[in-house]
This record gives C-alpha cells, sequence and structure tokens, in this order.
C-alpha cells in the first residue's frame, strides 16, 4: 500500500485565494488509478487554507475572538478542495471518500493524536479510499491549531505501515536553496537530518506549516521505521506513475541515520 500526499503547491495556486487546478489534479488521479496501486491520498490546504489561516495566525492556536470567523471559513475551504480531490478520483474510476481531520480528530499542544483508528482501516478493507488534508483541528491546550497535511502522512505511516510514502510537489526535490529564485540551485539526492539543517528554505509564498523544511522533516520522522519517504515534482506528466510502477524518477529521497 501507497501512501501520497498531494500537496497544495500541485493542486492549488498557492498565491491566490481559492484557485484550484483541476487539470493538474485530475491527471494525478489517472496516474494513481493506472499504477494499479492500492493507496490512501491526504491532500495539502494549499490556497484554500494557508492564505486565511496566515491573516489571522490560526496556527498558533486561538488568541481572540476575531479568529472564530476565520476558524469556520478555513475548515468550509478546504472541505471543499477536498471535495474536488475526491470528484476527480471517482472520475478516475478510484472510490474514494473525503476524511476531515477537523471532524474526526483532536491534537494536543500542536501533535495530531488519532483516537480511533477504525474508520480508516474500515474504509480500506472494504476497498475504498480515505482521502485526508489539511485543516483546522481542535487543540486540548491551544483552543485549535493547523493539521498539517504532512502531519496527517506522519500519523497514517505510524498507523498503516505503507510500502512508500510520496510527497507530490512543485519541484524535484529538495535543494540546495529555493529553485524558483536561484538558477544555481542544485538537487539533494538524498537527505538526512544532517544535510537539512544546512539547507536554505525560505517561502516565496504563504505557508503556514513549514514549507520545504516541514515536510522533509516530517519525511525523515516518517523514515525511521525503514519506510521509504519520497518528494517529487507532480507538474511532470507520468511521474507519480512511473514512480508507483517502481521506475526512477528525478527525486530527494529522505534517509534516516
Amino acid at each position: 500500500m501507497m501512501l501520497i500526499k498531494l500537496g497544495g503547491s500541485v493542486i492549488t495556486d498557492k498565491s491566490q485565494y481559492r484557485r484550484f487546478d483541476k487539470d493538474a489534479v485530475s491527471r494525478l488521479c489517472r496516474e494513481i488509478a493506472e499504477s494499479g496501486k492500492q493507496a490512501v491520498v491526504v491532500h495539502g490546504a494549499g490556497s484554500f487554507g494557508h492564505i486565511l489561516a496566515k491573516r489571522y495566525s490560526l496556527q498558533d492556536g486561538y488568541s481572540s475572538k476575531e479568529q472564530i470567523p476565520a476558524v469556520a471559513m478555513v475548515q468550509h475551504d478546504v472541505r471543499e478542495l477536498s471535495s474536488m480531490v475526491v470528484a476527480e478520483l471517482l472520475e478516475a474510476g478510484i472510490p474514494a471518500v473525503s476524511v476531515p481531520p477537523g471532524s474526526c480528530f483532536v491534537m494536543d499542544d500542536g501533535k495530531l493524536v488519532i483516537g480511533d483508528e477504525e474508520p480508516i482501516r474500515s474504509l480500506l478493507a472494504m476497498g475504498i479510499m480515505p482521502v485526508l488534508f489539511g485543516d483546522v483541528v481542535m487543540d486540548r491546550k491551544k483552543g485549535f491549531g493547523i493539521c498539517s497535511g504532512d502531519q496527517a502522512m506522519e500519523a497514517l505511516a505510524e498507523m498503516l505501515k505503507p510500502e512508500k510514502a510520496v510527497f507530490v510537489s512543485d519541484i524535484d526535490g529538495l535543494y540546495t536553496s529555493d529553485p524558483k529564485k536561484d538558477p544555481d540551485a542544485k538537487l539533494i539526492p538524498e537527505v538526512t537530518e544532517e544535510v537539512l539543517k544546512k539547507v536554505s528554505t525560505e517561502q516565496s509564498v504563504d505557508d503556514v506549516t513549514g514549507g520545504v523544511a516541514g515536510k522533509m522533516k516530517e519525511m525523515l520522522d516518517m523514515c525511521g521505521n525503514g519506510m521509504e519517504c519520497v518528494l517529487i515534482n507532480g507538474t511532470i506528466p507520468g511521474n507519480l506513475q512511473n514512480l508507483l510502477e517502481g521506475k526512477e524518477v528525478k527525486c530527494t529521497v529522505a534517509r534516516a541515520i
């Protein structure tokens, strides 16, 4: 079984509020279907979540009543995004249902807590793909917080022990600097904790969940049990399908030492 994260940078335009990339999502869903692999999909919130969340500092927890409408709006927006992703999975022939983290999970001082695994396991047993996503989740200490798609990936990896965890982004992998700004940026094919400390992770768009640094940290945490974690470019047609089928693609692999 594969665990796949469709990054917000691939399925939305993260610089524009609520801009869904239907063509990209449709293609990626077809690639998953055509690979023939059983999978669980997690997707980022992209411009449906990060922009408002950053404006109202939702990642820091409750501080004022002015944040409450934003909590409701972000939950509304990311559920609508998830419905659109699920629609494309269904169109590709994959029976899928959205599982909103904010409706069934909680956080404890920023850490995601999955108290009941049965709904997700039952869906998988019936041949239905659970689809989770970045969401606003109630937090036992902070009132609420942001559960990133990467945090959901880590929790699901611990629960399901997948063969591989694939993070689909809009870059080929981790670079020595931001490749969108620096033409001399070099791809790092393999990353460890030491490598990660040295890499610049400056972000060019709103992202309240750590960007590339957060993603690689989650990947390193996940691959501690021997599971392979890979970051690939989902904007290149065929990349995801080739990786799922075991073919070589340009990417960064996380290694725990």
